[in-house]
């Protein structure tokens, strides 16, 4: 597991690309290297899991092909075999070590070989004219941030916003739809991020490009949806046991590391399926995370029970909330650009406990319910659309901050004007899930798993898990879980107003019936009853979302949000709570990476 950087056709010097390395040590402390020349330039950073004294970066094959990779390849045995019969011999048993011998054996349909989380960058020196060839994973389970500039022809690429930011030729300007995108879908979705001037590469894609001409980008596709040989509800016990022994087998799989392997338990299904199936494999420690005090929805008691059912030595971290503007602030710069789920600040504070553990690999249980199923809004609109046909704006309201009609009223009329034209969601992407061919609830998983999972939930892991040094490896977004999930019949995942169906039959006997019987609730921080009048987290956002503030960046009126504040302290409510927190997160935002009007001290010195 490392962070990767790298330029091309371009000139950076090495300042710059200390700078950069710097930037993203926390994903890699435990090496770096570099292999510069006077117009391209890779790099990484290694955080050591695999082949703890091998595995060296760049990697080298010859003069000609040079390579560096960020992520874990789980079928690299077996692929160091495929290649040592054609002759090729290894110097260690690293799993990115592979890359180049299998990249001159297969060029750039290579990555179709690659079982694993990842992204690579290959320089292929070997034709009349250089070459760089970048790739992500089927899931994105790996981002990869790209700067690409159409008059020089030259490309800037990192594991990291802010890593990518330490290049002079990345302006960092913000990209002015961005605080419209942000509220409607809570981070932007697709390639665009919250800078003008940076892009992400999107799951599944490769992008090529010859020195001195026009990237062009290859996308291979998500994991193909199964044709499922299970027809419907009757056969849900078959589809069970079929998934819980492709989860076993992944999580087995996932297990094998040179590291202390440690699993994250929130208490909910998925996440405890994942520690009872790690638990079949000799003790395992588990983690949880709660908030000090008495608050709405604390699962720490479920996941006692699961520890205590499934026998792992359980870890319980609490946070104090008064610690939250701080660890706000921590968790915007990590992340590089918005995202309005509160759960980060404990995704944050979670992954540094495990690793002051002494862990540097944990599973997780995210990305279950996009493709099982798992989420009230996509009952809502299976069910709604089954009655009347009436789904699609109740279910994109879902998935923002706040309803449509609400966000406009809390813009200025200048930035009402800006953004009136624009789409917040990617349109190509709106248009197959309002008029795709296959039903809603496939339409709904699609969109969830190409768009709202890479760029909600998998950059949020990733750049919080490394953030602490810690490797998230995802069970639930491996190619065999992933395909049978979205091959399921629609009765299987979402039937009689309950969800992920088969899930539940999967984990039928594994896990405590307390945790099976349990309603399904988010995983996330009590924000409606923590953002009140008096707290540490109400006395910062009142300072961060003042008027002038507000006035001086030209996007929020600043009355709405006055009135927000108002209600929330006349009427708490789950939207209005949810709201002034994205806002909130926005602004710290705004201030880290755009300049924005710092705070100050009672005495006018800024704080």
């Amino acid at each position: 597991m490392c962070r990767i950087y790298g330029y091309f056709n371009a000139i950076a010097s090495v300042h710059e690309v200390r700078a950069v390395a710097a930037l993203q040590r926390h994903g890699g402390p435990d090496g770096s290297g570099r292999t510069l020349t006077g117009t391209w330039g890779v790099g990484n950073n290694r955080l050591a899991v695999v082949d703890l004294d091998g595995g060296q970066q760049p990697f080298h094959l010859g003069e000609r092909i040079t390579a560096v990779f960020n992520g874990e390849i789980y079928n690299h045995d077996e692929l160091r075999r495929r290649l040592r019969r054609h002759g090729y011999r290894f110097a260690d048993r690293s799993d990115g070590g592979i890359i180049p011998a299998l990249y001159e054996t297969y060029g750039e349909g290579f990555v179709d070989l690659l079982d694993g989380m990842y992204t690579v960058a290959v320089l292929d020196r070997r034709g009349a004219v250089p070459k760089l060839v970048l790739a992500t994973d089927h899931a994105g389970m790996k981002p990869l941030y790209l700067r690409w500039d159409a008059a020089a022809r030259s490309l800037h690429f990192s594991s990291e916003i802010p890593a990518l930011l330490g290049f002079r030729a990345v302006s960092g300007a913000p990209w002015e739809p961005g605080l419209h995108s942000y509220l409607s879908s809570k981070t932007p979705f697709g390639e665009q991020t919250m800078f003008s001037d940076i892009t992400v590469l999107p799951p599944a894609t490769t992008l090529v490009c010859d020195l001195g001409q026009v990237p062009r980008t290859v996308r291979r596709g998500l994991p193909e949806r199964e044709g499922s040989h299970f027809s419907g509800a009757a056969e849900e016990a078959a589809a069970a046991t079929e998934l819980r022994e492709r989860l076993r087998t992944e999580v087995r799989r996932l297990l094998v590391a040179d590291v202390p392997v440690a699993v994250i338990t929130s208490g909910g299904l998925d996440s405890s399926l994942v520690t009872a199936l790690a638990a079949e494999h000799g003790a395992v420690h588990s983690f949880n995370i709660a908030y000090r005090g008495h608050w709405p929805f604390d699962e720490r008691h479920f996941a006692r029970q699961v520890a205590e059912h499934a026998g792992t030595v359980h870890h319980q971290v609490e946070i104090d909330p008064a610690d939250f503007p701080a660890l706000i602030e921590d968790v915007v710069w990590h992340l590089g650009q918005p995202n309005a789920d509160p759960i980060a600040l404990s995704t944050l504070a979670l992954f540094t406990a495990v690793r002051d553990a002494g862990f540097k690999v944990a599973l997780t249980g995210d990305a279950a319910d996009e493709v099982f199923g798992g989420y009230g809004r996509m009952r809502a609109a299976a069910e709604d659309s089954a009655a009347h046909g009436d789904w699609y704006q109740t279910y994109l309201d879902e998935l923002a901050v706040l309803p449509a009609h609400l966000r406009h009223g809390l813009y200025t009329e200048a930035y009402q004007d800006l953004v009136r034209a624009s789409s917040p969601i990617p349109e190509e992407a709106l248009e197959r899930l309002r008029r795709g061919p296959d039903t809603v609830l496939r339409r709904i998983t699609d969109f969830e798993t190409s768009h709202r999972l890479p760029a909600y939930h998998l950059r949020r892991v990733d750049h919080l898990s490394m953030a602490g040094s810690v490797e998230a490896r995802l069970p639930f977004c491996q190619r065999d879980v992933m395909a049978m999930g979205a091959g399921l019949p629609d009765a299987l995942r979402i039937r009689g107003g309950k969800v992920k169906r088969v899930l539940y039959a999967a984990a039928a006997g594994m896990l405590p019936q307390s945790v099976l019987d349990r309603p399904k609730q988010p995983f996330t921080l009590p924000v409606t009853a923590m953002l009140a009048p008096g707290t540490p987290l109400w006395v910062y956002a009142r300072d961060m979302l003042e008027p002038r503030r507000l006035a001086a960046a030209g996007q929020l009126e600043p009355g709405a949000v006055d009135a927000l504040f108002t209600a929330q302290t006349e009427k708490p409510d789950d939207t209005t709570a949810l709201t002034l927190w994205a806002l909130l997160v926005h602004e710290v935002w705004r201030e880290q990476f755009q300049g924005g009007v710092r705070r100050t001290g009672p005495l006018g010195v800024a704080a």
